[in-house]
């Protein structure tokens, strides 16, 4: 059988030429996956253009899906997964909710020997006036007030230089601080 390629292509003579349906060609020029109209043999080379695109991930499939952005989204997320392992191992990096449990447990602890204070000063020191009491006891509670404050000032001024700069990887930290990413 001999194909005249230079003939004007039809839906049938191409489904025929690559064997697939009449419709499914159809659909292809509807949804302007090949063009409409032209020879057999432009027809044919539109659609072996779209099969090697196809075959090589440059189209994205019927479910919406396009390999190349999903290997280059899956690439991303490798490398800023290797990025975060490596900040673990030089200590540059810890989870936010691992600091803020370390802190809540140390804030706890100092509380409690705050709390204890009192009565550790009626044994120790009887003698020790009430209003030297009171005194040491108002020094230590605004200390511990503003120990809370400047801690969580300073969480949120790294917070607010992270989003504002966030191809910044140092933040202004010293080498051996350890930082939340």
């Amino acid at each position: 059988m001999v194909i005249d390629l230079s003939m004007q292509g039809t839906q049938t003579a191409l489904a025929d030429l690559v064997g697939v349906t009449q419709p499914t060609v159809s659909n292809l020029m509807t949804e302007g996956k090949l063009p409409s109209s032209g020879t057999l043999g432009e027809l044919l080379l539109a659609y072996c253009a779209r099969l090697r695109d196809q075959a090589a991930g440059r189209l994205g499939d019927s479910m919406g899906l396009d390999l190349v952005q999903e290997r280059a989204a899956l690439a991303r997320e490798q490398r800023e997964g290797q990025a975060i392992k490596n900040a673990v191992a030089r200590k540059e990096f810890a989870p936010v909710g691992l600091l803020a449990d370390v802190l809540g447990m140390a804030a706890s602890a100092v509380v409690d020997r705050f709390d204890q204070l009192e009565g550790q000063l009626r044994k120790a020191c009887p003698d020790l006036p009430d209003e030297a009491k009171v005194t040491l006891q108002t020094v230590i509670a605004s200390a511990r007030n503003e120990w809370i404050r400047s801690t969580e000032r300073a969480v949120f001024d790294r917070i607010d230089a992270m989003l504002t700069d966030p191809d910044d990887d140092d933040h202004g930290t010293e080498p051996n601080q350890e930082a939340a990413t």
